[in-house]
């Protein structure tokens, strides 16, 4: 499932504090690591034509001195990781790599060596997020770091459920968590309230009716989330049903009233379009999420459209 996982670091502590999380999911998953870095001009360099080969040379070495430095220290825990070393823009370079060398996943922080910024995430995350198409995940670099390497473990996930196969892409990386990490799993569903449009105050029939069309939704789910729940034998599963106006702001609610430590999140759910990577909610938990989120990708490259910039930017590189 994860047999590869792909750890893109840019020298910083801040971009380190994913280590914990990605030996907890190798460690559940028995993945094996690669460490990565890339060498990029900055804006400086971009004023010249040419940079200078012995500092260019430099940065280099510097990078395999500091992956190699990392590798020690995963060793030292008895991890194995392979370092690789790139030359070009980042985000470009870590999303090719991951395609070439077939990693299943690619774990980033939040932000890295530019600091914490007002930004949710940084540039190069975002720019990762939106052309990897794959599965990615998150840790918030403004939150309390790990301590130690190992040791991390994930004790109460949520996993939000809309009921269609799609949102369930995530279900077997759940099981696989939770028997190593004894998790207790929140199975979530968020029923919409249904609206009917009316400029004057509804009459006992519309009330009845939506009423009636809520219990239903609420049965129907029980139902569904009991179902998911025999999937997940021998752990601790905790169903929520809430009905709600706005169904990713209780999502939010959920998770900070049941102190969730990660979120596992599809890409799409049963209203999701092709067109787009992500779906409405992912993106919420993107822009907006304070927790760890690991989004799995329900989609392959192939299928995502590609937008009229990237259009252009192909066609503008062949003339």
């Amino acid at each position: 499932m994860l047999e590869h996982i792909l750890i893109p670091l840019d020298g910083s502590t801040l971009a380190e504090r994913v280590l914990p999380h990605a030996i907890a999911l190798a460690e559940a998953c028995h993945s094996r690591l690669s460490l990565l870095h890339v060498v990029y001009r900055d804006a400086h360099d971009d004023q010249f034509e040419t940079v200078n080969p012995v500092e260019w040379q430099m940065r280099k070495s510097e990078a395999e001195a500091y992956l190699k430095s990392v590798q020690s220290r995963l060793s030292e825990v008895n991890l194995d990781c392979k370092i690789h070393i790139l030359e070009g823009k980042p985000a470009q370079q870590i999303v090719t790599f991951a395609h070439n060398e077939d990693a299943n996943l690619i774990v980033m922080s939040s932000h890295g060596s530019g600091g914490i910024s007002e930004w949710n995430i940084n540039s190069t995350v975002q720019k990762v997020l939106l052309r990897a198409v794959m599965p990615i995940m998150i840790v918030r670099a403004y939150q309390e770091a790990h301590e130690g390497l190992r040791g991390l473990t994930y004790k109460r996930l949520l996993m939000p459920l809309d009921g269609s196969k799609r949102a369930e892409i995530s279900l077997p990386l759940a099981k696989s968590l939770c028997a190593v990490h004894k998790s207790t799993i929140f199975l979530t569903h968020i029923v919409e309230e249904p609206k009917i449009p009316s400029q004057t105050p509804l009459r006992d029939q519309d009330k009845a009716l939506i009423e009636n069309l809520n219990n239903l939704n609420i049965e129907e789910a029980q139902k569904y989330l009991n179902e998911i729940e025999e999937q997940l034998p021998n752990n601790d599963v905790k169903i929520i049903i809430e009905t709600s106006e706005k169904p990713t702001l209780s999502l939010h609610n959920i998770i900070d009233r049941e102190k969730i430590d990660l979120v596992l999140l599809s890409a799409h759910g049963s209203s999701g379009d092709n067109r787009w990577p992500y779906g409405k909610i992912a993106l919420n938990f993107i822009a907006f999420g304070t927790t760890p989120i690991i989004i799995v990708q329900d989609l392959c490259k192939e299928e995502v459209q590609k937008t009229l910039a990237e259009k252009y930017a192909e066609e503008s590189k062949g003339h």
